[in-house]
């Protein structure tokens, strides 16, 4: 078996050691060094490569963001894994670290006694696996094939030349994300017009705290208007509502008025928010079509609840290219269904929407 080597880097040794044991104790894996900051860090990769590197933000001399900025002048192929905080800070300076190249993210443990929690064990190991085993070029954004797949099964290239403009029926795009998605909807998400003839749903894979982040940043980037989605609200063309963090987000039509609700079901998929839930809220919706839209993520949320909603209603189905994923199990496992009407390069997708939703 191939044994992954791992570098931590971390201020602290406290958290270098639990890390570490915990690492250890899974023969995947291997720390085969440690730094205490970016600049330590680096220097220990002028000696060797690594499969994965684990590191936190906040550090002296060099801080995580410096390292990853420095990584990327380097070069270095190592796909890495950030130690963040539940602060409104530490959600903003993480997507600052999946913008310079991190892939994935994991909550600090506040304490030893936290990091041997099962339930954070099982996380972690499901972040390090995505982490170690992306698509580096992905992760660079080094990636160039856009198709289209029929079906039938023919292939073609992609043609936006003509957007419809306003047609009949109540239109919905819903959006399905999770590892590289923070970055990959920065690639699709400010791509739309404004004046798009829907509302656009989504559900990215976050814990409490960092989709108002994620949403907030968004909207900066955006002609769209992009918030957090909250309680209640009912869904107007033209604007982006994300779920918020660990809670499930649905769709639910009553007296004539149709709004967003969430609910505090059990984990599905291993995740909270999870889109499979999202998608079957829709099954009795007043949506004429959706536009179902599946991008990076490790898993197969989506999927089921996409086939669940293709039972009830008229849908187009799109999802990533794997050659631009990151990690391909959400794309990937939708594909597999049959039921997928495009395949496209993620700097297509915002098209692909486009071409199938229109303009007011």
């Amino acid at each position: 078996m191939d044994v992954k080597k791992i570098l931590i880097v971390d201020d602290s040794a406290l958290t270098r050691r639990v890390l570490c044991d915990i690492i250890n104790n899974d023969g995947r894996y291997k720390v085969e060094g440690m730094a205490n900051n970016g600049l330590e860090a680096l220097k220990v990769l002028e000696e060797k490569s690594f499969d994965g590197i684990i590191t936190d933000i906040n550090m002296p001399k060099m801080n995580g963001l410096e390292f990853l900025k420095e990584l990327k002048t380097r070069k270095r192929e190592e796909r890495v894994m950030v130690l963040s905080t539940e602060t409104s800070e530490g959600a903003r300076v993480t997507l600052d670290a999946l913008e310079l190249g991190a892939v994935d993210f994991i909550q600090k443990p506040q304490s030893a006694i936290y990091s041997k929690d099962q339930d954070f064990v099982k996380r972690f190991f499901e972040i390090l696996e995505a982490v170690v085993f992306s698509n580096r070029k992905a992760s660079s954004g080094i990636y160039r094939n856009t198709v289209v797949l029929r079906p039938g099964g023919l292939v073609v290239k992609v043609d936006n030349t003509r957007v419809p403009r306003e047609g009949k029926g109540n239109k919905l795009v819903a959006i399905a994300s999770s590892t590289g998605g923070p970055k990959a909807l920065q690639s699709v998400i400010p791509r739309l017009p404004k004046n798009l003839d829907a509302p656009v749903l989504i559900v990215q894979h976050m814990p409490v705290g960092f989709t108002k982040s994620l949403a907030d940043r968004l909207n900066s980037m955006s002609e769209l208007t992009v918030t957090e989605a909250v309680e209640g609200e009912s869904l107007e063309k033209g604007h982006v509502y994300i779920s918020k963090g660990g809670a499930h987000m649905k769709y639910e039509e009553s007296g004539g008025r149709g709004r967003i609700i969430y609910t505090d079901e059990p984990s599905r998929e291993g995740v909270k928010p999870c889109a499979n839930y999202m998608y079957e809220s829709l099954v009795g919706s007043v949506f004429h079509s959706i536009v179902c839209v599946v991008l990076t993520g490790m898993g197969k949320d989506g999927t089921e609840g996409i086939v669940n909603l293709s039972k009830a209603k008229k849908l187009h189905i799109i999802a990533e290219d794997e050659k631009s994923c990151v990690v391909n199990g959400m794309p990937g496992s939708v594909v597999a269904t049959g039921l997928v009407n495009e395949v496209v390069d993620l700097d297509n997708v915002a098209q692909a929407i486009l071409a199938n939703v229109g303009v007011r």
